[in-house]
């Protein structure tokens, strides 16, 4: 029962929510859009979680998910960007044994939030691609006439962990709501100025589609508090954040959460820097 609490807790943390039930919704959530996908972040989870059990490393942040949730996040992208074999499963199992190793000699120097994800599945990803020639899946773009406001800001939720799915994204926010109403209120915020930000600059496909909210979510998580001032450290992380999204994504790169990643060790260093 223990070790199931501690893999609920590692999906629950790729937002930030230290709470079992959050983690079920957010599995719910994953599984009412792809069974498959659903399978891998349970996969990705359980490694990764094993791995650090395995090599005796903190047993509260194994407990409080720390080690489960960048397995969980490399897991769904790899079977969301390539189809299932021998290959791609090993790929799997590969990238999250990597991931804890990432997290470990990460979070000694600095907030690692979902930089291992990030690194390992840049590595997996390329190498898929350049050493063993596979192929990207597909993806259907859908076409609306114009911005879908309420679709945008839900499909960003679930594009958190690469669904595009109106539900899902429900499914996700009630996770963080029923830990952390605060959270849940900011997040709603970062997932439609994201969008909005995003709306001079990106297709409406994009928009809809979620792909310019889910690092502003991030950010807005990452950052909540209940000064004024966060409002607006929030605020500008999540217009930073829609801006490297759209600018790394330009030169063809795969941006995952990097701009999340990248805005908020920014912010936290001016932040600190503001404080001193």
């Amino acid at each position: 029962m223990k070790f199931i609490q501690t893999i609920l807790r590692g999906i629950g943390q790729v937002m930030f929510q230290n709470n079992i039930y959050s983690g079920l919704l957010f599995l719910a959530g994953i599984f009412y859009n792809s069974w498959l996908l659903g399978l891998a972040a349970l996969l990705g989870t359980i490694i990764s979680t094993s791995v650090a059990q395995i090599l005796r490393y903190s047993k509260d942040d194994i407990q409080n998910g720390l080690y489960g949730f960048n397995g969980a996040l490399t897991g769904i992208a790899v079977f969301c960007f390539f189809e299932v074999n021998i290959i791609t499963v090993l790929a799997l199992l590969s990238g999250a044994v990597l991931s804890t190793f990432v997290m470990h000699f990460l979070k000694k120097l600095i907030p690692a939030f979902t930089a291992p994800f990030v690194l390992v599945t840049w590595f997996v990803i390329y190498s898929l691609l350049f050493v063993f020639k596979f192929s990207l899946l597909s993806s259907s773009e859908t076409t609306r006439n114009g911005l879908q406001l309420f679709t945008a800001s839900s499909n960003s939720f679930g594009q958190v962990m690469f669904q595009e799915n109106v539900i899902t994204g429900i499914f996700f926010l009630l996770a963080i709501f029923i830990n952390n109403k605060l959270m849940a209120a900011y997040a709603v915020y970062a997932a439609i100025l994201g969008s909005l930000t995003g709306w001079f600059f990106e297709p409406i496909s994009s928009i809809n589609a979620g792909l310019m909210g889910y690092n502003a979510i991030l950010c807005a998580i990452a950052l909540t508090g209940k000064r004024r001032s966060d409002f607006l450290w929030i605020t500008g992380a999540i217009i930073l954040s829609t801006f490297l999204n759209i600018t790394l994504a330009k030169t063809g790169m795969i941006t995952l959460t990097a701009p999340f990643v990248v805005t908020t060790w920014i912010i936290l260093k001016l932040k600190n820097k503001n404080l001193g």
